[in-house]
C-alpha cells in the first residue's frame, strides 16, 4: 500500500518551506503536493537555532520562526499546509529511492510515488568520529543542526551555567562564532579551537577576522588556533571533563560544542543522479540529470552564472531562492530564465552585524576605521570589483554593495577605490544601470551622429553635470565616512 503525488518535495528544511510557499502562490492543486520530513515539526527558518534560540532572555521558539517569516511573509504552521491542501508527512525517514521508477520508500516500508521530486535533503553536521576523535558521544557534547539539537544545547548550557562551568567550541565558522558569541551571552567562559590562523578563514581576511578575534577576547573568549583536538577526558558517568590538544595540553570543559562543517545528503541518489563538487549537479532550472527530478538548497552543486563555473554554497538565501526558482521552473518552464543567483551571507552576533556580497578572490582592498565599528571591503580580481564585505551598515549601505558586487565595475586605480571606501558603492547606485553600459553606450553614440549639433551639445552638459554630482557625492560621502570614523 502507498500513497501518490504529482509532486513530492524530500525533506522539511527551509527550502521545503519556501518550495510550499511558492506553490501555494501559484495556486497549485489541492492534494497533489506532499512534504516528507525526517523532523517532527513543519519546516522552520533554521538560522533562528544559532542566534534567538540560545539567548538568555526572550529566546526564539517555535512557532515563532516557521517559515517563511524569515523574508516577512505568512508563518506557515501545520495547519498552513492542511488549510492549502499540503500533505505533511512528519516523523518519516525515506530509506530508499527509485529516481527511474518515480517511487521513495520510507522506513515503515510504505512506498510514495512521485510525478516530479524535489530533493531538498540539506546537510548533515560532520561529527568527530569521521576525523578518528573516538569516545565522542556525550550528554555534554552537542551539535547544532535540528531543533532537537538546539533544545539539547540549551539544557546542556543551562546544567553547564548551574556549576559555573565552562565550554569550548571546536570550530572557528560560523556555528563556531554564533555558538560562542550566545554561550558568552548566558555567562558561560568558553574557548574556541580551530586549525586555521584566524576565526572564518573561509571569508575573512586575517585583518577582518583580527576585529571580530578582538571583540570576542574583551567578552572573555579565548582562541586556540592552528591546532585541534585529539580526544576527550571523561567522568565515571561518561561526561567530558576536558578537551585534550594535539600538543598534550588539556581544557577543562563542562560543555563541548561542535561546529566543524557539514555535508550534503546525497547518499540516497548516488549511482542515480550526476554529483558534482559532493552535491546533486543541476542545471539554470535546478533541474537534475533526471529531467522529472529537482534539487535544491544545500545539497546542490549549480551553475553560478555572474563566474561561469559550478559552486554548492551552503547558506539559507540561497535555499530559499533555488526552492521559488525550482518550483518556477515546474509550473513555467518555458517561462523562467536560468537561476542567476549571487552569493550573500550574513551574521549578527552581540551587538555586530555584517554582509557580504559576491566573490572573495583576487587581492582586497580594506577601508573604514575597525575601532569605530564600521568597516568594509572589496575584493578586486582581473581589473573588476567582484565582492563587497560591511560591518554595522544600513539597509541603504548594505543593498548598494549588493548592486555593486553584481554589477562587478571595472577598478582602474585601486588607491583611489581604498580613499572612496563606502562611497564607491554608494555612488555607483546612482549611475544608470551598469550591466549594459557599454552596450547602450555604443549605441548613444552611433545615434548622436545624426543628431542635430544642439541636441549633441545639450546631451554632453548633461553628461557633465551627472559626472560632477557624482563625483561631489563621492567626495561628500567619504569626508563625511572620515569625520564619523
Amino acid at each position: 500500500m502507498g500513497r501518490s503525488f504529482q509532486v513530492v518535495i524530500l525533506g522539511g528544511g527551509t527550502a521545503a518551506g519556501y518550495a510550499a510557499l511558492e506553490f501555494v502562490k501559484n495556486d497549485y492543486n489541492h492534494g497533489d503536493l506532499c512534504i516528507i520530513s525526517e523532523e517532527s515539526v513543519a519546516p522552520y527558518e533554521r538560522p533562528a537555532l544559532s542566534k534567538g534560540f540560545l539567548l538568555p532572555e526572550g529566546a526564539a521558539r517555535l512557532p515563532s520562526f516557521h517559515t517563511c517569516v524569515g523574508t516577512g511573509n505568512e508563518r506557515q504552521l501545520t495547519k498552513w499546509y492542511k488549510d492549502h491542501g499540503i500533505e505533511l508527512i512528519l516523523d518519516t525517514r525515506v530509506v530508499a529511492a527509485d529516481v527511474k521508477g518515480h517511487t521513495l520508500r520510507t522506513s515503515s516500508q510504505e512506498t510514495i510515488a512521485f510525478r516530479t521530486l524535489i530533493i531538498a535533503t540539506g546537510a548533515r553536521v560532520l561529527r568527530l568520529e569521521e576525523f578518528g576523535i573516538t569516545g565522542s558521544v556525550a550528554p555534554n557534547i552537542c551539535y547544532l543542526r535540528s531543533v532537537q539539537d538546539a533544545n539539547k544545547l540549551v539544557e546542556a548550557m543551562a546544567a553547564c551555567k548551574s556549576i559555573g562551568g565552562s565550554a569550548v567550541v571546536i570550530g572557528g565558522g560560523y556555528i563556531g562564532m554564533e555558538c560562542a558569541a550566545a554561550l558568552i551571552g548566558n555567562r558561560i567562559p568558553v574557548t574556541m579551537v580551530f586549525p586555521e590562523s584566524h576565526i572564518m578563514a573561509r571569508l575573512f581576511t586575517p585583518e577582518i577576522a583580527a576585529f571580530y578575534e578582538q571583540y570576542y577576547e574583551k567578552r572573555g573568549v579565548t582562541f586556540k588556533k592552528g591546532t585541534v583536538m585529539s580526544g576527550f577526558e571523561r567522568n565515571d558517568q561518561g561526561k567530558v571533563e576536558a578537551v585534550v590538544l594535539k600538543d598534550g595540553s588539556r581544557l577543562p570543559a563542562d560543555l563541548v560544542v561542535v561546529g566543524v562543517g557539514i555535508r550534503p545528503n546525497v547518499s540516497l541518489f548516488e549511482g542515480q543522479l550526476t554529483l558534482e563538487k559532493g552535491g546533486i549537479k543541476v542545471n539554470g532550472k535546478m533541474q537534475t540529470s533526471n529531467s522529472s527530478v529537482y534539487a535544491v538548497g544545500d545539497v546542490v552543486s549549480f551553475p553560478l552564472r555572474m563566474y561561469g563555473e559550478m559552486r554548492k554554497l551552503e547558506h539559507v538565501d540561497h535555499a530559499r531562492k533555488s526552492a521559488a526558482h525550482a518550483v518556477q521552473a515546474i509550473l513555467c518552464p518555458e517561462k523562467i530564465e536560468d537561476y542567476n543567483y549571487m552569493p550573500y551571507f550574513y551574521s549578527r552576533v552581540f551587538t555586530l552585524s555584517w554582509q557580504f556580497f559576491g566573490d572573495n578572490v583576487g587581492s582586497c582592498i580594506h577601508y573604514g576605521v575597525q575601532s569605530s565599528g564600521k568597516f568594509g571591503a572589496y575584493w578586486i580580481n582581473k581589473g573588476k570589483l567582484v565582492g563587497a564585505f560591511l560591518e554595522g551598515g544600513s539597509k541603504d549601505e548594505y543593498a548598494a554593495l549588493a548592486r555593486v558586487a553584481r554589477d562587478r565595475p571595472e577598478v582602474p586605480d585601486v588607491n583611489l577605490l581604498e580613499d572612496q571606501g563606502l562611497g564607491f558603492a554608494m555612488a555607483h547606485t546612482m549611475e544608470p544601470d551598469s550591466a549594459s553600459s557599454s552596450f547602450k553606450g555604443s549605441i548613444q553614440a552611433g545615434n548622436m551622429l545624426l543628431e542635430k549639433p544642439a541636441m549633441i551639445v545639450f546631451q554632453a552638459a548633461t553628461g557633465i553635470a551627472v559626472a560632477a554630482a557624482i563625483a561631489g557625492f563621492v567626495y561628500w560621502y567619504g569626508s563625511r565616512r572620515r569625520r564619523l570614523l
